[in-house]
């Protein structure tokens, strides 16, 4: 993929995820039995026979690769094609469909049997559409730029003596005091932390991920993500997006648990939003 491919990838895809965050702490919101089959041939799709997932329109790195799902390349693109797999499908019995992020998190029947991009589990939303539990939370990263006195370093440790900021009353702000235990440079928004940053008068600026990727990406001249905070367990939580009320709610959050249990999540974001995105976890 291209730099330019990339950055604009970057940018659309935070935009949707970062413009449109709001704090999420549930898992699957459900409104059908759960003891309804999960038995591939007793589930209740859009096509008989055939898994509908739906994607954005375009969708963009590193959620989806080169804006191909079908190759089941990017961090979305492999989570879908693995709850497949736990729902009993083949790869070639998986259909791709797309929506915009809007006309998605609306009320009505949908056209696929569930939907990923980035979307976040907010109660408001819980009362037009479906989600299962969660596949994704969003930890804190720090983006800097090349030849930073950040850029290079891989431990918590060697933070405590840089300057990083955040925005006011942020996760972002309390990741630096409680997880790297530095005093940050408080921003009255992300915006005048990253005019700060791109002056040099901080060696960092702490973010959510998703962010962190727009930042480095398209922002911040020479931008580069030093590395992602460990995961406290609290963040912003994407869920798999399905029709309110659907009868594949609970089997769709069975199949997300139960790749979360086996560690297959697990290895799929370390590859795509990690090791290949160049946000590796920092070390204590």
């Amino acid at each position: 993929m291209s730099l330019l491919s990339k950055k604009s990838g970057i940018f659309s895809a935070v935009v949707i995820a970062a413009a449109l965050t709001l704090s999420g702490c549930s898992s699957s919101d459900s409104s059908t039995s759960e003891s309804a089959s999960c038995e591939k041939a007793d589930l209740a799709l859009v096509t008989e026979g055939k898994l509908t997932i739906a994607t954005g329109e375009p969708a963009y790195y590193p959620w989806i690769i080169d804006d191909a799902p079908e190759t089941g390349n990017g961090f979305e693109g492999a989570v879908a094609y693995a709850v497949a797999q736990q729902l009993g499908f083949d790869a070639a019995d998986v259909t791709w469909v797309r929506t915009t992020f809007d006309s998605a998190v609306t009320p009505g029947e949908k056209n696929f049997d569930f939907n990923l991009q980035q979307f976040s589990i907010t109660e408001e939303r819980k009362n037009a559409v479906d989600f299962s539990s969660p596949y994704y939370t969003a930890p804190q990263a720090i983006v800097s730029f090349k030849g930073s006195k950040i850029d290079g370093k891989t431990t918590l440790a060697e933070l405590k003596g840089a300057k990083l900021g955040a925005a006011v009353g942020t996760t972002s702000l309390d990741a630096i005091e409680n997880q790297i235990g530095s005093t940050p440079q408080v921003f009255n928004d992300n915006a005048a932390g990253v005019s700060a940053l791109k002056n040099k008068q901080i060696d960092g600026l702490v973010v959510d991920l998703p962010t962190a990727f727009y930042l480095a990406g398209v922002e911040v001249p020479n931008g580069l993500i030093v590395g992602q905070l460990p995961s406290t367990g609290s963040g912003d939580q994407f869920g798999l997006l399905l029709t309110k009320g659907s009868q594949l709610t609970s089997c769709v959050s069975g199949a997300v648990d139960a790749i979360t249990a086996d560690g297959t999540l697990a290895a799929i974001t370390e590859k795509w939003l990690a090791t290949d995105a160049g946000a590796p976890v920092l070390k204590p």
